[in-house]
């Protein structure tokens, strides 16, 4: 993310003394990708940011997945996994719905602060599909509320607080490395350019640091071996949150899908004009309510096209989709369309469409390029004749 933010106090030049008002000096630490060769941050804390008193084995939520065989669409029921009443906590709360190498699409119901939390596996993006929370960071604080993205850079220590009176519910994207804007979006020295969607303006990150005090404080890191993904319990002798400022272009922020600026044209756009993010091996694209195709003989749902070489996976968390009515999706509904699959709209949607000049659409659609398997989340809240809609029978019948 390389725009430039400078909060709290830091020094005139970076690598050199900073000192409170009493002569001693802050810890400076650089949190940056790539080894030395990409975007970086310099932070500036009051105790040594390396300073570990524990560690031990966090048992983390469930990662197996099983696959998608025998090949079929599914749907899955998102709201299902977390009845009245039952809410947790923003991280260790979190079901797996569906996931591979590069990343991990997880589902969660919270009402209680999470505990800090690291995860460097890779970025994370969670989308707030409802309720409101303050996402406390070792940046400072964000306000994330419905419709926004917040962008976590991998090893970023946070907290999830709920607010409100209902609970958060939240769709998490975690990748197996970086999420930034599309590359087709930026000048070559990372400025958004005049044609993207979005721009500098839309993007909040934090206005001043936390600097919080504390010993012997417990962060949960998620983090890989050879065996594969794995938690612990780290204890640091000062708390994580002692930063007193920082600079740099490696920071969170949040992105409210509102702020997207929709492109249209005379026939039906192709999913790319609607990408809002890219990751290793997967984009991030989001349909918002929008005008639709104004050619006199136009038909403004989308055409059925193979995914030849990716799974297609969407959230559907506002307005109506009219290309799936009468499948049983709705609010909180996930759709896997496979490679190796035809899929377009339902039947009756095709020819319903056209004279339509408005969608009032919400949704946050997943692309992959290696198959996903299906979490412990997806398999307990899947439509088992989801598949069978568009020919109105089953295997059965």
């Amino acid at each position: 993310m390389a725009h430039y933010r400078s909060v709290g106090a830091v020094p005139p030049k970076r690598h050199t003394q900073h000192r409170d008002a009493s002569g001693r000096l802050f810890y400076e630490e650089l949190m940056g990708e790539e080894g030395f060769s990409s975007d970086s941050s310099l932070l500036y804390h009051r105790g040594l940011p390396s300073a570990v008193v524990d560690s031990r084995v966090w048992e983390i939520p469930p990662v197996a997945t099983s696959p998608n065989h025998p090949l079929r669409p599914r749907h899955l029921r998102l709201h299902e996994l977390f009845p009245a009443g039952a809410a947790g906590d923003a991280v260790t709360g979190r079901r797996l719905v569906l996931g591979n190498a590069d990343v991990r699409l997880s589902y969660v119901v919270a009402a209680e602060p999470s505990p800090l939390y690291r995860n460097a596996t890779g970025d994370e993006v969670v989308y707030v599909e409802s309720g409101s929370a303050t996402v406390e960071t070792v940046f400072g604080a964000l306000a994330a509320e419905q419709g926004d993205y917040v962008v976590l850079p991998a090893s970023t220590t946070h907290r999830w607080v709920p607010s409100g009176d209902a609970p958060l519910r939240a769709y998490a994207i975690e990748a197996a490395g970086h999420v930034a804007p599309p590359k087709r979006y930026l000048s070559r020295f990372g400025q958004f350019l005049e044609s993207a969607p979005y721009c500098e303006r839309d993007l909040r990150g934090p206005a001043e640091p936390l600097e919080r005090a504390g010993s012997d404080v417990d962060v949960l890191v998620k983090h890989r071996t050879s065996a594969g993904i794995v938690g612990s319990r780290v204890t640091y002798a000062a708390h994580p949150f002692d930063v007193v400022g920082w600079d740099g272009c490696l920071y969170p922020y949040t992105f409210n899908v509102r702020d997207f600026e929709p492109i249209t044209g005379r026939v039906h756009q192709p999913p790319p004009v609607h990408q809002v993010f890219e990751g290793p091996n997967f984009v991030v694209c989001n349909f918002v309510p929008r005008k639709v195709d104004y050619h006199p003989l136009s038909i403004p749902v989308p055409y059925y096209h193979s995914n030849v070489d990716s799974d297609e996976v969407m959230f559907y968390c506002g307005g109506d989709y009219e290309a799936r009515r009468g499948s049983g999706i709705g609010q909180g509904s996930v759709s896997l369309h496979p490679g190796g699959h035809a899929h377009g709209p339902q039947p009756g949607a095709y020819e319903r469409s056209v004279g339509v000049e408005f969608f009032d659409e919400l949704a946050v659609m997943v692309d992959t390029f290696r198959p996903l398997e299906l979490g412990e989340g997806g398999l307990a809240c899947e439509d088992p004749g989801y598949a069978w809609t568009w020919a109105g029978r089953g295997p059965a019948e």
